[in-house]
């Protein structure tokens, strides 16, 4: 079998993003025992940063060994218990996944339903809170990444804390993409991923927890039904050093790296940069005659979706980028499938630079499918809308 030599991709899509050099090389770090005095200090390092990044400061925040959907299930395998009421705001994909890992919790699972590629309604949940008896925990996904429709958290706290409930945030797009703030907005128990705005290698869910979540945690009746993802061994692993699994160290140092470079730059700053280069990707959409699936003001920068012409085969114009551009891309999801394409922006890879690139290599493929646009027309209008933010 021959050695295997990756090509270089620009990763546009849903996730992962390309990483910054200084992620790569400190995975190249000599390997470390995961009890080894070093690496706990590393370990310490990272849940310091997280605490950042979260803006938290929840004693319970770490990475899971897994994925963001590992967090996903990390999240409501541990506040969930069997005949739970869990309500869920879901105007996408990943709202529907919530309720699929509630309903596996044994929880009675409700949700209020959004058409894809609106927000969530807080009037909505509150009147659908205020229907039932008793509620565990209401939940919404920050950033929906099926559809990069962006959805305001600040008033869901009191929607749920009002009934007695915890709010479940799913923020695997939005962490360190746009502004996030856990304890500011009340979020009880929040999950990320690394691949995305965070800018390292997938394989860690970032986890934080308020006190009231670890207070309902303390408070099961009933055994939390995955040992892997028990939070509360996990949480003791971490902070007492109590021995649970073999954690991914190489992993935990690209992630260490990743959250250095986040504070380097500043979350205003990163924000703001992810803010900045969606701007021209929209501007450059727009004047291709191009639309966007989320509408103005609830638009996440890390992740748009973009709805394919009519009559234009949107798998071509993905292998097309791919083929001639080197440019993943990533296709619909659900109702969405073969509708659109779904741009990511994330961390390393949200630069005009990028955009630019892209929004050329697009003009090509659908030239190519016989789509009329101007040439040039879109990388000019992300050009004006770059200069009218440095004005």
């Amino acid at each position: 079998m021959d050695d295997f030599n990756p090509p270089t991709r620009l990763l546009m899509g849903a996730g992962p993003s390309n990483i910054h050099p200084r992620v790569a090389n400190a995975m190249t770090a000599p390997l470390l025992g995961h009890l080894d005095p070093d690496f706990l200090g590393v370990m310490d390092d990272v849940r310091e940063m997280l605490r950042e990044v979260f803006q938290t400061k929840n004693a319970a925040t770490l990475p899971v060994s897994g994925t963001g959907t590992a967090g996903m299930e990390a999240a409501l395998v541990n506040v969930l218990e069997p005949g739970d009421t869990f309500v869920i705001g879901t105007n996408g994909y990943f709202g529907e996944r919530l309720a699929e890992i509630g309903r596996r919790c044994g929880a009675e699972v409700v949700t209020v339903e959004h058409p894809m590629g609106s927000p969530v309604d807080p009037d909505a949940v509150k009147a659908r809170v205020a229907s039932l008896k008793r509620v565990k925990a209401v939940a919404v996904v920050h950033a929906e990444t099926s559809t990069g429709v962006l959805t305001p958290l600040d008033s869901l706290a009191a929607i749920a804390h009002d009934a007695g409930a915890l709010l479940v945030v799913d923020a695997v797009t939005s962490l360190a993409g746009v502004e996030f703030r856990a304890d500011a907005w009340g979020v009880d128990v929040c999950y990320s991923g690394t691949q995305k705005c965070i800018g390292a290698p997938p394989g860690l869910s970032p986890i934080t927890l308020s006190e009231r979540a670890i207070e309902v945690m303390r408070a099961r009746k009933t055994k939390v039904q995955s040992f892997y993802l028990d939070l509360t061994m996990l949480q003791d692993y971490w902070a007492q050093r109590v021995y649970h699994h073999t954690a991914p160290v190489s992993m935990i140092y690209a992630l260490r790296e990743a959250l250095r470079l986040v504070l380097e730059e500043g979350l205003e700053a990163r924000w703001a940069r992810h803010a900045h280069s969606a701007a021209a990707l929209y501007a450059g959409l727009g004047a291709m005659g191009l639309a966007i699936v989320a509408p103005e003001g609830h638009r996440v920068p890390s992740l748009t979706a973009v709805r394919s012409p009519d009559g234009v085969p949107e798998a071509d114009v993905r292998k097309y980028l791919f083929a001639h551009h080197g440019i993943e891309i990533s296709g619909g999801l659900s109702e969405l499938a073969g509708k659109v394409w779904r741009v990511g922006l994330m961390g390393h890879n949200s630069t005009v630079s990028n955009v630019l690139t892209f929004l050329s290599g697009l003009e090509n493929a659908l030239a190519g499918q016989g789509f009329e646009v101007a040439a040039g027309a879109g990388v000019a209008a992300a050009q004006r809308s770059v200069r009218a933010d440095l004005a």
